[in-house]
């Protein structure tokens, strides 16, 4: 067996519809343009000198039937009104030669943003802990970025989020990956 590296990730999300659920996820992976490949979810490593592409550049890289390791997160519902999301999180090390974080996160009610904030607060936690710097989710924005600064080892944390809100009588899906390219 040879050891596999992922050299690039790019980000995704989409948003499906249809009355049958299967089919409402399988819109949202095509809206996000990754229907067509066999997804095999894997955990939360952002890999040592990876570098973080454009998604047009990345399903340039790919073909229709390839295996393709994700990060996925997803959610779906059948209620009028119900605001779904999908959030990726990423949080990626100052010393490039240590790896990084991805981090799903799906919920219920939560707009973009508040869904997206809390992915990379998730992915920037898990990669605080492995690098000895102190992390408290319940300190702001600026007070986290001034620890990320003062402790030189976090250099960036972003996100990709999808959300929608729920209609009657059909199925809404909603996902965003982080999809591994070579």
């Amino acid at each position: 067996m040879t050891d596999f590296v992922c050299k690039e990730i790019f980000l995704t999300k989409g948003v499906g519809r249809h009355p049958e659920k299967l089919a409402s996820f399988e819109e949202a992976l095509r809206d996000a343009k990754i229907a067509r490949f066999n997804l095999v979810h894997v955990s939360s490593i952002f890999p040592p000198k990876c570098k973080l592409i454009k998604p047009s550049s990345g399903l340039k890289k790919l073909t229709s039937g390839q295996i393709v390791h994700a990060v996925v997160a997803r959610n779906s519902v059948k209620e009028n009104h119900r605001l779904i999301s999908a959030s990726i999180g990423l949080a990626i090390p100052k010393d490039r030669k240590n790896h990084g974080y991805i981090a799903e996160h799906h919920s219920w009610g939560e707009p973009d943003s508040h869904a997206g904030d809390y992915a990379e607060d998730l992915a920037a936690m898990m990669l605080s802990t492995t690098l000895g710097i102190q992390f408290d989710p319940e300190d702001s924005w600026d007070q986290k970025e001034e620890q990320w600064e003062m402790s030189g080892k976090i250099v960036r944390t972003l996100n990709t989020t999808q959300s929608a809100i729920g209609r009657e009588n059909e199925w809404t899906s909603v996902v965003a990956a982080a999809i591994f390219v070579g």
